[in-house]
């Protein structure tokens, strides 16, 4: 059934992708004779715990890309884009509401998302380390996709860091998204792709907000073993 959890917890959901992932990257390895150099970059704040178990078993740096939905002015929780701190902006196909007062409206809509996405990168960023993306294997990790739009836009600018490739990665999406999804990636890995799809919180047991503090112990603890 589409509404059974695949997952008890985001650490769950990490370690399983984290298994994945290194598979992955190790017959690529083989394949290529080449090994591949990872950095993980997770979407926050929910992207941080599935991430930290993939880098940890990668024994690879861990940052973030800040990405925030784009929310209609009158319905928040309807998302009109998306948009990184570095003002990479994708907006969705639908028909908009309001189309004579269309410019200006999405205009506040968008630098309300742009506000809040460097608030959280100026919280989080002295948490991260510094990185060299140029050659590496960039893996995008979120704790589950429903729209797409924020991981879309979160790749379009980690794209512009020179890496050999740009992986989007996430324990549960849904079937029909994944041809879409695949061209904003050079690979997509989803563990569970179910259908229909509902929100991403039913298929985990326990699916709590994150928060700011979680985060940055998150950020830093991998910090930490990448400076041992």
């Amino acid at each position: 059934m589409s509404n059974t959890p695949f997952f008890a917890d985001r650490t769950h959901a990490g370690e399983e992708l984290a298994r994945v992932i290194h598979d992955v990257l190790t017959q690529q390895a083989i394949d290529s004779g080449v090994k591949p150099m990872p950095i993980i970059y997770a979407l926050p704040r929910g992207g941080v715990p599935i991430a930290a178990p993939i880098a940890s078993l990668l024994n690879c740096p861990l940052t973030i890309v800040v990405a925030k939905k784009i929310s209609h002015p009158d319905n928040p929780e309807l998302a009109i884009g998306a948009v990184t701190t570095s003002e990479h902006i994708l907006w969705t196909q639908q028909k908009l509401l309001h189309p004579k007062d269309n410019s200006r409206w999405r205009q506040l809509a968008l630098n309300e998302a742009i506000n809040q996405a460097k608030f959280l990168e100026a919280q989080l960023s002295p948490a991260c380390p510094q990185v060299n993306t140029e050659g590496a294997t960039l893996i995008l990790v979120d704790d589950g996709i429903a729209t797409g739009m924020t991981i879309a836009v979160a790749a379009t600018a980690i794209k512009a860091l020179s890496p050999a490739a740009v992986w989007l990665c996430t324990p549960v999406a849904p079937q029909n998204l994944l041809p879409w999804l695949s061209q904003w990636g050079d690979r997509v890995i989803v563990l569970e792709t179910p259908e229909p799809f509902m929100s991403v919180s039913n298929f985990y047991t326990e699916f709590p907000q994150v928060d700011t503090l979680e985060v940055l112990m998150y950020l830093q603890q991998q910090k930490r073993v990448g400076e041992m």
